[in-house]
């Protein structure tokens, strides 16, 4: 005890600074901000523009990609047609009513957009849709 009786006066400082603590996190907000849109980059493709809306998904997307040099993926991995048509079986095991949007690249040959497009459909899937781009084009 301390010569008023308080024994707090010879005590150590026990109190916390944050200031440098939010200091750290409002930075690594700002680099996270910064970086996430970056993550998100997938396949390459020039897409067509169209007039329609867009369609509202609930589940996981499953979206086959056709680029300008004929290269498919089914989200971001490679594939032939043969192997397209392998794998949606093995998925369409797993979940009839499984969904599949097609992503083709505006300077892809008509005749090979159709022939995956076929695949896909023999494969058993009755779920096909087009991704297109919003046209910014008013009328």
């Amino acid at each position: 005890m301390g010569p008023t009786g308080n024994s707090k006066e010879f005590g150590s400082m026990s109190e916390i600074n944050v200031t440098p603590l939010v200091d750290v996190m409002l930075v690594l907000l700002i680099i996270f901000m910064v970086t996430a849109p970056m993550l998100q980059q997938g396949v390459d493709v020039d897409l067509p523009k169209t007039k329609s809306s867009p369609i509202k998904i609930e589940e996981e997307r499953l979206v086959v990609t056709v680029t300008k040099s004929k290269n498919i993926y089914i989200n971001k991995t490679a594939f032939t047609v043969e192997e397209l048509q392998k794998k949606l079986k093995k998925i369409l095991e797993e979940n009839p009513d499984k969904e599949v949007f097609l992503r083709a690249d505006k300077n892809v040959s008509y005749g090979f957009v159709v022939q995956v497009m076929a695949a896909i459909k023999d494969s058993g899937i009755r779920k096909l849709g087009m991704v297109t781009e919003v046209s910014e084009i008013a009328d």
